[in-house]
């Protein structure tokens, strides 16, 4: 296992403000183009008007950042989000797909992200919909696979531990989450795309697999997904970044999309 990264996103993006990470950049946009097409194979997904003002990031001025922020949702799928922001040429990018399935379902919620900084960095993980530390069938049932995942890499000396600051972020995350910063190289690259696919195309299969869960509970399942998705976003530390790349009324904003308070297409599955 490689040494600890006990920086902040900030911190390291401060240190070194200007590397050129554009070619980086596309390679890693490519892998969430890849999940996206499997994705849109498998769910039926209508885009939520709350996110087109964030289309292109372009327009909120000239601070040289890109990037987008698109939210959706279906039948199965209660929150979609499909994102990146950033400036490839200095230093910083960050892309996202977060999905919350429908309040029918108690399959955990996927979360994925890659980034510069300027080094590579890699956040997957799978985030329960109940409590495993109660329920133990819950943990064995999703999360005994990936643990074998998990180890091999906590053993690859190529990926060093990225260790957040902030407490609820590191409570947020599973003993199985992916949470690394590693140096810029094609065959790291080659394996974060194996492990982005192995983790998609699992949670897939869960959700072709999953039975429904009982109407009684499906109120208290989409409240409870509904308000950590929006401490998770609200507590970022990241969020000052965007609040200095557009200011903070636009971020604010941002982040209000990204958990779906400004949503204007129903929540799913609690009928």
């Amino acid at each position: 296992m490689g040494e600890k990264v006990l920086k902040s996103v900030i911190q390291q993006v401060e240190e070194r403000p200007n590397e050129n990470r554009r070619s980086v950049f596309n390679q890693l946009w490519a892998i969430l183009a890849e999940m996206r097409e499997k994705i849109d194979a498998q769910f039926e997904l209508t885009k939520d008007p709350c996110s087109d003002e964030f289309d292109d990031y372009t327009k909120f001025g000239d601070s040289g950042t890109e990037g987008s922020l698109n939210a959706y949702a279906g039948p199965e799928i209660d929150w979609f989000i499909h994102s990146f922001i950033g400036s490839p040429e200095s230093t910083f990018t960050n892309m996202h797909i977060t999905i919350s399935p429908g309040a029918q379902y108690d399959v955990p919620n996927f979360g994925f992200a890659l980034g510069t900084l300027p080094d590579l960095f890699m956040y997957m993980d799978y985030l329960p919909r109940r409590d495993y530390l109660y329920d133990a069938s819950y943990a064995d049932k999703y999360y005994t696979e990936v643990n074998k995942e998990y180890l091999e890499l906590q053993a690859d000396e190529r990926f060093k531990p990225f260790i957040s600051h902030d407490l609820y972020t590191r409570i947020a995350m599973t003993p199985t989450a992916v949470g690394y910063c590693a140096d810029v190289d094609d065959a790291v690259i080659e394996k974060i795309r194996g492990i982005a696919h192995e983790r998609l195309d699992r949670w897939l299969g869960w959700m072709r697999d999953a039975e429904k869960t009982p109407l009684e509970e499906r109120a208290a399942i989409s409240k409870r997904e509904e308000t950590i998705r929006m401490t998770i976003c609200e507590r970022d530390p990241a969020n000052a970044l965007a609040e200095k790349m557009f200011g903070k009324e636009p971020a604010d904003r941002m982040v209000k999309t990204l958990w779906g308070g400004n949503r204007t297409l129903p929540r799913v599955g609690l009928e």
